[in-house]
């Protein structure tokens, strides 16, 4: 089974008595719900089919959901442009769905933020110990604007480190013409899909997209959960904390 659909944790489910398992992935998607969005696209390769044959069409989280398949084997970034022509307008917020993160209503302080700052990205910031293992990010306190985002760093003097997102369609753009010019360097105008051999690539992580994006003149916010947290269930003691964590 997809990790994502690992059981953790209970919920109730009317009308239907008593208590049933809630999924990984479900947490994600309720703390957007929460914030008001209602319309999400779920990105999967090929083979993962029982992530929509589970969720549906989002219609018993009170959302709904569209799945994209991904095509191109580079990484988060390319991953994501996949939704472009479906969201280039639109305020987008992203998530990892075997993460999880506390405060419950992360997405709506979010979009506070966005609001107040006008910014072209605003990051949600979580504590780490672990600088080397995630993207940390440098801010200025009283601002928030962020000067820096580095991957997997020596900086243990960054406290914070970056889980979740919402950005304008100015992002966006800025995402797809990074994506563009990538593949173009990579496999020239040649599709994905006739590829036979993957060309020797170093992966880009979003993080360094997002970088990228400062360096070009984007506003890059964020806001610190001071008392947040983050989980990655994608190990197994990270996994058997989270089931520990939300016992009923």
């Amino acid at each position: 089974m997809s990790k994502e659909l690992f059981p953790i944790g209970f919920q109730e489910w009317n009308p239907l008595p008593g208590l049933r398992p809630k999924v990984a992935c479900q947490y994600l998607l309720d703390n957007m719900r929460q914030a008001g969005i209602t319309e999400a696209f779920i990105i999967l390769r090929p083979g993962k089919w029982d992530i929509p044959d589970y969720l549906g069409d989002g219609s018993f989280l009170g959302m709904n959901l569209a799945y994209l398949t991904i095509h191109v084997p580079f990484g988060v970034p390319f991953s994501l442009n996949q939704a472009y022509p479906f969201i280039q307008n639109s305020t987008v917020a992203i998530g990892f769905p075997d993460i999880l993160v506390q405060p419950n209503n992360a997405y709506s302080q979010l979009l506070q933020r966005l609001n107040q700052t006008k910014a072209d990205v605003v990051l949600g910031l979580f504590p780490t110990d672990q600088p080397e293992k995630v993207g940390v990010v440098d801010y200025e306190q009283n601002s928030g604007r962020v000067s820096g985002i580095f991957e997997k760093s020596p900086f243990t003097h960054l406290r914070y480190m970056w889980a979740i997102a919402l950005w304008q369609p100015t992002f966006t753009e800025f995402l797809n013409q990074f994506i563009q010019a990538k593949l173009q360097q990579l496999i020239g105008g040649r599709s994905p899909q006739t590829l036979t051999e993957i060309p020797a690539y170093t992966e880009v992580p979003i993080g360094d997209v997002i970088q990228a994006a400062i360096e070009d003149g984007l506003h890059v916010n964020s806001h610190p959960f001071e008392s947040g947290s983050y989980l990655d269930i994608g190990t197994p003691e990270n996994l058997q904390q989270a089931i520990r964590e939300h016992l009923p």
